[in-house]
């Protein structure tokens, strides 16, 4: 998994990497806030780890911003500051959580854990682009037609659609669709990429999916 840690405290961050690297996190850190929303926006991430009290912009005005553009990513708050009026300030400009400091990096650990797991619960169960609706639940794409896809398609096409305008990797895929598969191969992301391609033909659908084999996919409406 992919965490955003944003800073300015250079000792703070260089353990809060350091201690997410050891768990076997891929980490991206900046030390401003305006890095941050600049970072969320243009990167794909499963967590986002702001300090709340930044230069440039602070963590929650990054955070409103973030929100603001639709980037439903779980957000976790960082701050020294205790008072309840500062907790509900983050809250509500879009926060999933609120950690005072000083904090056990072992629930910090815990709450990232857990922030993932309700992402992943409690997606929406319609995704729409363009004129193509995919049911989560149904696994289902419609456009002018509909069809159904295998669990495999229907999990990826939700993964790019919970990150339209951005660029997502052949491997963040390959971690969030095959993770519990011992037997897969990374090959399987260009595979079911082309199969997906396929059912937005069939459908005729105006989405199309960008990227080459081994790259990065952004999903868009087609021009």
């Amino acid at each position: 998994m992919k965490v955003l840690v944003a800073e300015d405290e250079q000792e703070m961050r260089r353990v809060l990497v350091t201690a997410l690297h050891m768990n076997s996190y891929e980490v991206v850190d900046v030390a401003d806030g305006q890095a941050a929303l600049e970072a969320a926006c243009e990167g794909t991430y499963d967590c986002l780890v702001f300090d709340v009290m930044m230069p440039k912009m602070t963590g929650v005005e990054a955070l409103r911003q973030i929100r603001a553009g639709g980037d439903m990513t779980p957000i976790l708050l960082l701050t020294a500051k205790a008072e309840v009026e500062d907790r509900i300030d983050g809250l509500d400009a879009g926060a999933d959580d609120y950690l005072t400091k000083p904090f056990a990096l072992g629930e910090l650990l815990a709450r990232i854990r857990s922030l993932t797991r309700r992402n992943e619960d409690f997606s929406p169960k319609n995704l729409t682009i363009a004129d193509v609706t995919l049911d989560v639940e149904q696994q289902e794409i419609r456009a002018q037609n509909a069809i159904r896809l295998a669990p495999k398609e229907a999990k990826l096409l939700e993964y790019l659609l919970q990150n339209v305008g951005k660029d997502v990797s052949t491997e963040q895929i390959f971690e969030r669709i095959w993770k519990d598969d011992q037997e897969a191969d990374i090959g399987l992301v260009w595979v079911y990429i082309s199969y997906l391609r396929q059912k937005f033909n069939a459908i005729t659908g105006k989405v199309a999916i960008e990227g080459d084999e081994g790259g990065s996919y952004r999903i868009h409406e087609r021009a």
